[in-house]
């Protein structure tokens, strides 16, 4: 499932994140891809462990916890402390899967990377270039969004980001564990919640409400790996 979740940021804190990156000082990017990504990645990152992308980091876990939308589609167990990321003109990001297992740097942890996570941090009229094309078997999904949204997509899809030729793309990027494995699974519970929600709306005080949230919560705790 591929979805866009607009607002995890406010312009007022997308604007401190770029105040941040003004003064920060950026490294190669491939200091975190694997072994085939590192052939085809061209960007720069900021240090993984820097005390600005830690704070920026929060930030951007903070804006994640207020966003229902996001905790729906997810539903998250683990997220990988974000990281940022700049292409700057010529820059690119040649075709790749994402790394399935991912270590915690500074900790024994590891996180299974069920869901990809881009969240735009640059305005699109700011930059040309820079589109996150992600291949599935609809076909090919180009995305540059606005400033402060979040695109989520399968980890196990084929992506890639267009060279860039005018401006600098900023983003967060990081991957999600889900408590629910299975993308097909985490999909219909997603579409049942937006269905109860708008149900909720519509007819608040029906008997069917409870019934139907009862059938979430039980394909929730039969799906769920704890």
């Amino acid at each position: 499932m591929m979805l866009h979740i607009p607002n995890v940021l406010t312009a007022e804190q997308v604007a401190h994140c770029r105040e941040v990156f003004d003064r920060a000082t950026w490294e190669d990017g491939r200091t975190t891809a694997g072994h085939q990504s590192a052939q085809v990645k061209k960007n720069l990152q900021l240090p993984e462990n820097s005390p600005r992308a830690r704070e920026l980091g929060d930030l951007v876990l903070a804006g994640l916890e207020r966003s229902a939308l996001f905790i729906s589609a997810v539903l998250p167990q683990r997220v990988f402390p974000p990281l940022f990321n700049r292409y700057d003109a010529s820059m690119s990001f040649g075709s790749h899967v994402d790394n399935a297992i991912r270590p915690i740097t500074g900790t024994a942890m590891r996180l299974r990377t069920d869901i990809s996570a881009t969240l735009f941090l640059s305005d699109p009229e700011s930059y040309d270039g820079g589109e996150l094309v992600v291949e599935d078997t609809y076909g090919s999904h180009s995305v540059k969004l606005p400033a402060g949204d979040l695109i989520i997509y399968p980890a196990s899809s084929l992506h890639h980001v267009t060279p860039v030729t005018r401006g600098a793309r900023l983003a967060s990027f990081f991957w999600v564990q889900s408590m629910v494995r299975d993308v097909t699974q985490r999909a219909l519970l997603f579409d049942l919640d937006m269905a109860l929600m708008q149900l909720n709306k519509e007819v608040p005080k029906s008997p069917s409400l409870v019934m139907l949230t009862g059938v979430y919560h039980n394909l929730l705790r039969q799906w769920a790996e704890p």
